[in-house]
């Protein structure tokens, strides 16, 4: 892994998880994101030493683990280190198995909480201007593919977007990737365009893009959640509860689904119900034990 400069004193070491890295004078540092295994963690590391940094500021942009997990790392080993979430998500880092119950809900499978162990944190961050070791930071609320997700824009004009946005490779690959909430998710993409920063850094594949090209990227994924919309409404010609909507939704998008990935689908089936159901398109009913959904 390398240390990439983006600009002034902000850089990112691209990876699976794509980690910021924002360098103060005395060659302390912060990372934004740390990626998803110890040895993702610890790659890291030999990064940051190779380039004589030493880190002292986590900020995670959410709590999913590939964003998050690799803090067990850090914290072991840089016991100082402080680490900053928004107040939404402390909850489900410091009690992660509060994400896997969610997609269960209930106390989950065992093979869906893969992760046991708490990752504490040390502040909150408030959106708005902020300042850590002096330098000042500007938190920006990012919600939708989680309750609590924020981005962070750097002194140098480079904003980390954690996943409130999608790159064309994980939509045409994933092709239906995870939100929470369509509706915020829907107004955090049009605010993305109103965010004063000449870089974009997004948390997987491409990585890294212009105030130019951002537009672009942002028309793409908003245009994959009116795809599901539209399909999700034609399905609904007739009633269907969530399970048949998941199988329609799967067999028609070609998609293969683990355990993991069903309730992850799942999870999202359901965001789109809910916002359907907001805006009036869609209505339910019990019947017999089962809970469908139809047109309105």
């Amino acid at each position: 892994m390398d240390l990439v400069k983006l600009k002034g004193k902000t850089y990112y070491i691209k990876a699976s998880t794509n980690v910021g890295v924002y360098v103060f004078i005395d060659n302390n540092c912060l990372l934004i994101d740390t990626s998803f295994t110890n040895g993702q963690a610890k790659t890291i590391d030999e990064t940051l030493k190779k380039n004589n940094l030493h880190l002292k500021y986590i900020i995670n942009t959410h709590t999913h683990l590939d964003h998050c997990r690799g803090n067990l790392y850090f914290q072991k080993n840089y016991p100082q280190c402080q680490v900053y979430a928004s107040e939404p998500e402390k909850p489900f880092m410091e009690n992660p198995y509060l994400l896997a119950a969610l997609f269960c809900s209930a106390s989950p499978l065992k093979s869906l909480d893969h992760s046991p162990r708490c990752f504490p944190v040390d502040y909150y961050l408030e959106t708005g201007k902020q300042k850590i070791s002096e330098q000042e930071f500007e938190i920006i609320p990012l919600s939708g593919h989680t309750i609590g997700q924020i981005g962070v824009l750097t002194p140098d004009r480079v904003c980390f977007l954690g996943d409130s946005i999608f790159s064309t490779y994980t939509i045409e690959n994933y092709r239906l990737p995870y939100l929470f909430d369509i509706g915020e998710s829907i107004k955090t993409m049009h605010s993305l365009l109103e965010i004063d920063a000449d870089y974009f850094v997004i948390g997987h594949d491409e990585g890294v893009f212009t105030r130019e090209e951002l537009p672009h990227l942002v028309k793409r994924n908003l245009a994959n959640i009116e795809k599901f919309c539209t399909q999700i409404l034609e399905l609904l010609e007739q009633p269907l509860t969530r399970e048949e909507l998941v199988e329609h939704l799967s067999i028609k998008n070609d998609l293969v689904l683990n355990l993991m990935e069903y309730h992850l689908i799942f999870s999202t089936v359901s965001a789109f119900l809910k916002y359907l159901f907001d805006e009036e398109l869609v209505t339910y009913f019990v019947q017999k034990g089962r809970l469908f959904f139809q047109c309105s």
